[in-house]
C-alpha cells in the first residue's frame, strides 16, 4: 500500500526528524536520491552521465536547494550543468556546491531560459515545492509553458511546480484544471508520497513517481490518501473454500436496464458473473431480461412491472447485496423500485440512473444498511449542487464532502478514481487506462463491486477492490497479444476479468 500525506503532515514530520539530525542532513539525503534517479534517466537517454546536458530551474525555497545540490553531484560525474536562477533569492549553499563542482549559473531571462531548456537532455523543475499554493506566479508560469515544448526529460523535484501537493489541484482556487503547471515525465518525491501526486489533475502532471526515503517514516501520522497495490487487493478478494457453495459465495441482486438502455443490463450482469459471484439475480423489464438470459445463461432472471403501476422486488429472492440503477430509467416505476431496494436490510450500490433518483429524493438514503454510490463528476454535481468544473478541479475535497453529507461510501469515477468513507483515508485507484473512457464500463464496474459486496467485503473494500480489478482488466483487454494498446469496448473489460483476477 502506498500511503500519501498532506503538505502539513510532511512538514511536521520533517521538523521532528530535523530536530534529531545535523543541519542540512535531510537536504543532502534528498539531493543524493534525486541525483541517482537523474543519472539513471540520463544513462537511458544519453547513454551516460558524462557529457550530458542538464538544466536546473530553481526557485527561492529549499526545493531549489535540493535541485542545486543534485546538480552538483551530476556535475562531479561530468555532466554539463547550468542553473537558471528564477527566484527572488537562491539557496546559497546549493549554488556554491554547484559552482564548486564545475556547474554554471545564470540569472533568469526568457531568452536564457529558452536557450538552456532547448539545449538540455534533462531539466530539473526545482521552482516550487510542497509549500506552494495557488496559481504559479511569474516567471514560473512562463517556465512551465516552456517545458511543455521541450524534447528533454523533465524531472520534478518533490512535486511538479503548480500542483498543490495536498490536493492535486492545478491553477489555484480558480475552479479550473488547466492552470499553468509543470508536466513532468517523472517526479522524484522525498520522504513520503504527497496526496496530490496520486490524484487528478496532479497525477497527470507528475508522470511516473519515484520515492526517495529520507527517514520520515517514524514521524508520519495516519495517511491522508492511500493507493492500493496488487498485493493489497489480492488479500481482500473473496475466495471460495472447500465447503463453499453458490449461496456462501454470495448472491447479488441487480436492478438495471430498460427497454431503452438494454446494454446496461447485459454489462452490469456480466461484471458480476465474471467477477465470481456465487449467483446473480437480475430483475428488469422483459427486453433486458431476455438479452441477459441470452448472453449470461447463469443468471437467474425476473421480469418486473408486468402489471402496470406495480413494481415489486419480492419475487426476485433473497440476496446479500444489491446493485441499483444502470440504465433503469428515472420515471415513477423506477423510483418505486429504488425505494424498495433501498428499504432492504442489505448493502446497496447505487449507480447511474439510481443516482439521479436519489439526487431528487435524498430521503431514500435514510437506511441502516451500508450504501455505496459510484458517481462520475457530473452525477456528483447533481448530488451536491456543486458545478462540475469545481468537482473536477478539487476532486479530493468533493469526494470527502459527498461521503460526509450523504452518509455513504462514495466512489468518484475519473482518470483517478477516488473512494471516500467518513473516518477512513481516501483511496486512490491508479490502475486502468484512458481507453476505459467509453460507454458501459461503469456498468461493468457496478457488477464487479456488487459481486464483491455479496461475497462479504465491506462497501469501502468492495468498491476499492472492484475499481482496481476493473482497471487491470481494461489494461489486459487493451493490450491484447501485441505491443501498445488498442481501443476497447465495455464487454471486453468484463471478459478480461477472470484473467485480471488470476494475475492477482
Amino acid at each position: 500500500m502506498r500511503t500519501a500525506y498532506t503538505s502539513d503532515q510532511i512538514r511536521a514530520a520533517e521538523q521532528a526528524l530535523m530536530a534529531e539530525l545535523p543541519e542540512g542532513t535531510l537536504m543532502q539525503r534528498a539531493a543524493a536520491g534525486l541525483a541517482v534517479v537523474c543519472a539513471r534517466l540520463l544513462t537511458g537517454v544519453h547513454g551516460r552521465v558524462y557529457g550530458s546536458r542538464v538544466t536546473v530551474l530553481t526557485g527561492s525555497g529549499d526545493n531549489g536547494g535540493d535541485a542545486l545540490f543534485a546538480g552538483a553531484r551530476l556535475a562531479r560525474r561530468g555532466a554539463r550543468v547550468v542553473a537558471v536562477l528564477a527566484g527572488s533569492r537562491t539557496h546559497q549553499a546549493g549554488l556554491d556546491a554547484l559552482l564548486k563542482a564545475g556547474g554554471r549559473a545564470t540569472a533568469y531571462t526568457p531568452q536564457a531560459a529558452e536557450e538552456h531548456i532547448a539545449d538540455a537532455d534533462l531539466v530539473m523543475d526545482g521552482l516550487v515545492g510542497i509549500g506552494g499554493s495557488g496559481a504559479l506566479r511569474e516567471p514560473y508560469g512562463t517556465l512551465a509553458g516552456m517545458l511543455a515544448g521541450t524534447r528533454a526529460v523533465v524531472v520534478a523535484v518533490d512535486v511538479p511546480s503548480g500542483v498543490d501537493a495536498s490536493t492535486g489541484q492545478v491553477g489555484g482556487n480558480t475552479g479550473q484544471v488547466d492552470g499553468p503547471a509543470v508536466r513532468a515525465h517523472m517526479t522524484v518525491t522525498f520522504g513520503a508520497y504527497k496526496s496530490g501526486l496520486l490524484i487528478h489533475p496532479g497525477a497527470t502532471h507528475a508522470g511516473a513517481v519515484e520515492l526517495v526515503d529520507i527517514g520520515l517514516g517514524p514521524h508520519l501520522p495516519d495517511p491522508d490518501v492511500v493507493a492500493l497495490t496488487d498485493e493489497d487487493v489480492a488479500g481482500m478478494l473473496p475466495r471460495p473454500a472447500a465447503e463453499s457453495d453458490k449461496y456462501r459465495r454470495g448472491v447479488v441482486g441487480i436492478i438495471a436496464g430498460s427497454d431503452r438502455y438494454t446494454g446496461a443490463a447485459v454489462l452490469s450482469a456480466g461484471g458480476a458473473v465474471r467477477a465470481g459471484a456465487g449467483m446473480v439475480r437480475f430483475a428488469s423489464s422483459a427486453e433486458p431480461v431476455a438479452l441477459v438470459r441470452a448472453r449470461w445463461p447463469e443468471v437467474v432472471t425476473t421480469v418486473l412491472g408486468a402489471e402496470p403501476g406495480r413494481a415489486s422486488i419480492e419475487e426476485v429472492g433473497r440476496v446479500q447485496a444489491w446493485v441499483l440503477g444502470p440504465g433503469m430509467g428515472t420515471g415513477p416505476e423506477a423510483h418505486a423500485l429504488a425505494a424498495a431496494v433501498l428499504a432492504s436490510d442489505v448493502p446497496v450500490l447505487v449507480d447511474a440512473d439510481g443516482l439521479t433518483i436519489v439526487a431528487a429524493d435524498r430521503d431514500l438514503l435514510r437506511r441502516s444498511a451500508p450504501t455505496v454510490m459510484t458517481p462520475h463528476a457530473g452525477e456528483l454535481s447533481r448530488l451536491l449542487g456543486v458545478p462540475r468544473k469545481q468537482i473536477e478541479a478539487r476532486r479530493l475535497e468533493h469526494v470527502r464532502q459527498a461521503a460526509r453529507e450523504l452518509g455513504v461510501t462514495v466512489l468518484l469515477k475519473g482518470s483517478t478514481t477516488l473512494i471516500a468513507e467518513v473516518g477512513r483515508p481516501v483511496r486512490a485507484i491508479t490502475t486502468g487506462t484512458p481507453w476505459l473512457a467509453t460507454g458501459g464500463t461503469g456498468d461493468v464496474l457496478s457488477g464487479i463491486a456488487g459481486a464483491f459486496m455479496a461475497g462479504g467485503l465491506s462497501g469501502y473494500d468492495a468498491v476499492s477492490a472492484a475499481a482496481h480489478v476493473h482497471g487491470l482488466a481494461a489494461r489486459i483487454a487493451a493490450k491484447g497479444h501485441g505491443p501498445g494498446e488498442a481501443p476497447i469496448a465495455a464487454l471486453d473489460v468484463a471478459l478480461a476479468l477472470p484473467e485480471a483476477l488470476r494475475r492477482l
